[in-house]
């Protein structure tokens, strides 16, 4: 005769795998984005890319062992398609990198440590503004607040390879020189560009006149930028830890950031705006790649134990919410894209950022939502 209870055991063992194996809006991202959006044979080596890449090294420290696989072949054969060209000429070449980085360390395989100190020492060579910041471009001195990110994702993975100390030196040197040239004396965010000469500069891309004639900066604080700038402080703190000497500066720099970007929050919808300092702006739109990295670095700073939980979580509760149901577009297969997302976007007046092109998916889509789905996830229980 069977126990009275057992029922119960054979329904607990009927759906825990189920319970398991829940998936979020995450996964349906992650998904498309290896699968549909950027397949890892057509790997582009570059900066948008590189972020969606960033995103899935994310996933393969938090997956099981057999889960792993699919994140390390994919990051493994994006690097073997891009190897030829791959290099550290230009910040937005060196973003990609950290997949290199990534690669030496958990492989071993001497032919990606051979490739990211190759791209280190093209890193050394770029042309470098006088306080030592990396020019954003090759043909004139100019600092942009993206570059911060870019080097950062390699520097930080150059020091889980090697343990070295001068590449968070690297990154704090990077950060403290931008931070000097690009702040906006009015909202202690950061303005887009700094150019360092009274020749402007046509990059095809940027408005022609962009710095001021004083002060050579440009004159709007732009979400991503600052978003790009906040990731980049949260995954250096997450990476050296409290022991380490550069924990202090990394931490006051920090906190100064998100008491200035949280209280932006647009308050009915969860969304930063594309010029983050204007919501009163008719024009102003709700930016959804910036409230991912502005949500990243603040759900970050929460598990850190850096930032109150109770005042800074409704905050990020909000912005998980709102992109999950305003920030997302079905795609059948249990695909899911993220949508209200601002082109990619060189240095211009308001005007320009205020109608730049509003798209869907993008590496930087892709990666920001990832980046923050996960660490909200798993700060809230909804994933280990």
């Amino acid at each position: 005769m069977k126990n009275k209870y057992g029922w119960v055991i054979c329904l607990l063992i009927t759906i825990t795998p189920f319970v398991a194996k829940s998936q979020t809006w995450v996964d349906s991202v992650d998904r498309h984005g290896r699968e549909v959006f950027m397949p890892a044979d057509k790997y582009k080596w570059d900066w948008g890319q590189a972020t969606f890449l960033n995103s899935l090294v994310h996933l393969y420290n938090i997956k099981s062992t057999e889960e792993k696989k699919v994140y390390l072949n994919y990051i493994q054969t994006a690097m073997d398609a891009t190897y030829a060209v791959a290099n550290g000429k230009h910040p937005n070449a060196i973003a990609s990198a950290h997949g290199m980085a990534f690669l030496a360390r958990i492989t071993g395989n001497k032919k990606y440590l051979d490739k990211a100190n190759e791209i280190y020492a093209d890193y050394l060579k770029i042309p470098r503004a006088p306080n030592g910041g990396v020019s954003h471009r090759a043909e004139t001195i100019e600092l942009w607040d993206d570059t911060v990110y870019m080097l950062n994702m390699f520097l930080l993975e150059m020091y889980r390879l090697t343990k070295d100390e001068k590449y968070i030196a690297d990154f704090l040197l990077q950060f403290n020189a931008h931070n000097d040239k690009l702040t906006d004396e009015k909202s202690g965010l950061w303005v887009h560009g700094w150019d360092a000469d009274n020749i402007d500069y046509n990059d095809g891309c940027s408005n022609l006149g962009w710095p001021d004639k004083t002060t050579r900066k440009s004159s709007q604080v732009w979400a991503r930028g600052n978003g790009w700038v906040g990731m980049a402080l949260a995954d250096a703190l997450n990476t050296v830890g409290r022991s380490s000497k550069f924990w202090k500066p990394l931490e006051k720099a920090f906190i100064h950031y998100v008491e200035k970007v949280a209280p932006l929050q647009h308050k009915e919808t969860g969304y930063w705006y594309q010029l983050v300092t204007l919501p009163a702006d008719p024009k102003n739109f709700d930016e959804s790649s910036c409230t991912a990295m502005f949500s990243y670095t603040i759900t970050m700073g929460i598990k850190m134990k850096i930032l109150n939980k109770n005042k800074y979580l409704p905050i990020v509760d909000k912005s998980y919410q709102a992109l999950q149901t305003s920030g997302l577009k079905l795609a059948g297969d249990g695909y899911q894209i993220p949508i209200k997302v601002s082109g990619g976007t060189c240095v211009g007046d308001k005007e320009y950022y205020l109608t730049r092109k509003i798209t869907e998916g993008t590496g930087f889509g892709y990666g920001s939502y990832i980046l923050f789905g996960l660490a909200y996830e798993q700060l809230k229980g909804i994933r280990n």
